[in-house]
């Protein structure tokens, strides 16, 4: 089975924040998805080595990412209510065209996931 994708064009690109004491680092990317009477916003997050990948992306990029899904449980203490939080983490991108050229621009594949595949991280690294 391969990994859902999500398309659009990139409006905001973040630069790279750390967090914790080991240093995780996110780079958030937004992507436009023009949907006719509206548009949707889709923002998605790069992580450690990857935020470094994300320089080949410019404003106006229309990309495709390959991502997964990542939940999360949050409680601030027993008698708090408990809140659930999504993330999408890119896996890898590829871009469809730029906002300096016409859309048959040659495709750029990124491969995030290699750069991760061996990478854990504790509750106290992740950021929500």
């Amino acid at each position: 089975m391969s990994d859902p994708t999500v398309g659009g064009k990139v409006i905001v690109i973040e630069e790279t924040k750390t967090y914790g004491q080991k240093g995780f680092r996110k780079r958030l990317v937004v992507l436009e998805q023009d949907k006719g009477r509206f548009s949707n916003y889709v923002p998605i997050e790069f992580t450690n080595d990857n935020c470094d990948k994300v320089d080949g992306l410019n404003v106006g990029d229309e990309v495709e990412v390959a991502y997964r899904l990542n939940g999360r449980k949050w409680q601030k203490d027993p008698s708090a209510e408990v809140k659930y939080f999504v993330n999408i983490e890119a896996l890898s991108y590829s871009v469809k065209g730029s906002s300096g050229s016409s859309a048959s621009t040659d495709t750029v594949n990124r491969d995030l996931d290699e750069a991760n595949a061996d990478l854990t991280y504790s509750e106290e690294d992740i950021p929500f």
